[in-house]
């Protein structure tokens, strides 16, 4: 007997349609001929806590930590115990298992820790789903792989798993106990990736409640020209009174050089004249949709997490939806226009920007080379009920489908000036942009651009026709907002001082994962650190007080973005999982060491923050066997 072992039941059920025979339903299991298939329930096992290590942990004391681990263990989940008891039937039954996780890190754990828990030593195979229709679930079922090929990448997984417990329970127990003598009575939760999320949002709305404004003085000038006439900005010199921006904070010269203006002539002497050509925005991963549709729909990260979810799982409209990846295989390009026209079948908006597409082009989004474990968003091709849509799902499934389309869209070909006059020995800018093709952009609402400028030649004579002076004030940075957090976990190299270390997260690694994004804000959320102001994500006081009081190196993001590079060199054999395990062992019992009682004391007397207390849950969540986060900063599924 074949026994094929699912991440959940949805993903069982879509390979069981796709085998051959009649489906024979059982407890926990899906029966087709020789081959049965079952699932787990996400995690179907969790990390044991330190008291199954030693009895004398479960209380929490400061003079046990850190805890440590002899031979990790790992322990069913109350509510898995059932299905977990029927594939350990089933799996003594087998002649050779398949391995059907998820295509990441995460799944790949998820199920062959299920498999070794159970003592299993026979061939595994591995099957690898990103779309659940029957065709691809076909195609898949043809081309199973040894999973051994993946052993790397279980080991990066199981690394990650067992750091972030090492990192979660020891620090969160010692900030906690500390958080008692200083007079706090709950728990302090630290976590290698929700605590760097917090430390952003904290330090951004400390920058916003320091912010003190300053005036600043932009002067204009009318200038005619040969061919039309147009605005021009003065670019003060450096011996002009200016801030670190260039911005002038005093506004006497500003005056002064605006009364000698009109009727001063002068001459166009830079112009920087050149067509450009834009490519279509890639197809989606699931964090750039997150973005784009916090931006253009309001929606939280866990929102568009969850109707991803049921898009892929219960739609069946959108293929896997965790992915980083932004690009399709090459393969795809000849389903593309077949897949698509499915997709737009019913909407009208679908169709009109099927009709403009041209699917004789190929962009750069079609590239195996970019393509790794998974691809990006794409529509199957299953034509969407809309009526069986609510409406954000429709929202954020025509999001997928627009962007995939984007790809049989002409460049946008704009034509772009800069251009400088000199007046009066002083340098006035103006630029303008005038569009040439709108290729892509008619799909897209993007924001207004520079207006074109009138036809400008090198060296011609302009005239100032008027000029003044605006009085405008700095502002402060903008709060974090679900779309914005997002976009700098993707990109968390903007927020790391050391350039050695910015320079090497440039282009790799974020802080999390796509799965996990969204659950970190959520739990944050939860927990009492964060409150949602309207759009804005704002620290609450005891959320500010903890990462003024933890060590900075526990709050920034350099650590958790250095821990992925380090697990994707394990999953790609470039480094040990053992050496990862101990260098981290230094770095905890140095962290340990910096648990200060009188610190966290006055942070949690003097922190400023929103006021809100741990988020209420109004009705028990529909289980979704969606990846989260837990306490102890582990990956877990619910």
């Amino acid at each position: 007997m074949r026994l094929i072992i699912a991440e959940k039941p949805s993903l069982a059920r879509a390979i069981a349609e796709a085998l051959p025979g009649s489906p024979k339903r059982q407890e926990g299991a899906i029966v087709c001929g020789d081959t049965t298939v079952t699932w787990c329930l996400g995690h179907l096992l969790e990390q044991s806590p330190p008291e199954a290590y030693d009895p004398a942990d479960k209380q929490w004391r400061l003079d046990r930590l850190p805890i440590v681990p002899g031979i990790w263990k790992l322990a069913p989940r109350y509510k898995a115990r059932g299905q977990l008891a029927v594939i350990r039937k089933l799996i003594k039954q087998a002649t050779d298992v398949v391995h059907a996780g998820d295509p990441d890190r995460e799944g790949q754990l998820l199920v062959q820790e299920v498999i070794e828990h159970l003592k299993y030593r026979g061939p595994v195979q591995r099957l690898l789903i990103s779309d659940l229709n029957r065709p691809a679930v076909s195609r898949a079922l043809a081309k199973l792989r040894s999973n051994q090929e993946f052993q790397p990448l279980f080991q990066a997984a199981q690394a990650r798993s067992r750091a972030d417990w090492l990192y979660g329970i020891n620090l969160t127990r010692a900030w906690t106990l500390t958080g008692r003598q200083a007079g706090h009575d709950g728990v302090l939760s630290v976590g290698r990736v929700q605590t760097p999320v917090l430390g952003l949002i904290a330090r951004r709305d400390n920058a916003i409640r320091d912010f003190r404004p300053h005036p600043f003085y932009p002067l204009w000038v009318d200038l005619q020209v040969e061919k039309g006439q147009l605005r021009a900005w003065w670019a003060p010199q450096e011996n002009q009174p200016l801030d670190d921006q260039g911005r002038l904070i005093d506004r006497m010269p500003a005056d002064a050089l605006a009364a000698q203006l009109p009727g001063a002539t002068g001459q166009l002497t830079k112009l920087d004249q050149q067509e450009k050509r834009q490519a279509p925005p890639l197809p989606y991963s699931l964090s750039a949709l997150q973005v784009d549709a916090a931006r253009r729909f309001g929606l939280s990260a866990q929102m568009v997490l969850d109707i991803c979810q049921r898009l892929y799982e219960q739609h069946k409209l959108i293929t896997y939806p965790r992915s980083d990846c932004r690009y399709l295989p090459e393969e795809h390009l000849a389903l593309a226009q077949r897949s698509l026209t499915g997709a737009c079948q019913n909407d009208d908006t679908l169709s009109q920007w099927l009709n403009g597409a041209d699917f004789s082009l190929r962009s750069k989004a079609w590239n195996d080379k970019q393509v790794g474990a998974h691809h990006a968003l794409a529509p199957t091709g299953k034509p969407a009920d809309f009526s069986q849509l609510s409406a954000t799902e429709g929202h954020v499934f025509r999001l997928v489908v627009r962007n995939v389309m984007a790809q049989f869209y002409r460049p946008l070909r704009t034509f772009e000036v800069k251009a400088e006059f000199t007046l009066l020995n002083e340098a006035f800018r103006a630029r303008g942009q005038s569009i040439l093709d709108p290729g892509w952009k008619p799909l897209f609402t993007t924001k207004e651009e520079a207006p074109p400028l009138p036809p400008l030649t090198q060296n011609e004579h302009c005239k100032a026709l008027g000029a003044g002076v605006e009085e405008k004030e700095t502002r402060p940075p903008e709060p974090f907002t679900d779309a914005s957090l997002i976009k700098a976990m993707m990109n968390i190299g903007r927020y790391v001082d050391d350039p050695n270390v910015r320079k090497t997260l440039r282009d790799t690694d974020g802080l999390g994962t796509e799965a996990t994004r969204a659950g970190i804000i959520e739990t944050l959320v939860q927990r009492g650190y964060l409150v949602r102001q309207q759009k804005a994500l704002r620290a609450t006081k005891l959320g500010s007080a903890l990462i003024t009081a933890l060590p900075s190196a526990v709050s920034t993001p350099e650590r958790t973005a250095l821990w992925e590079q380090r697990l994707r060199a394990i999953s790609e054999q470039q480094d040990d999982a053992g050496a990862f395990q101990q260098a981290l062992l230094e770095d905890l019992r140095a962290l340990l060491h910096q648990s200060d009682a009188g610190k966290l004391r006055q942070s949690l007397q003097t922190a400023q923050g929103a006021t809100g207390g741990p988020a209420k849950r109004t009705s028990k969540p529909k289980k979704r066997y969606t990846k989260r986060k837990s306490a102890a900063g582990k990956q877990t599924k619910s």
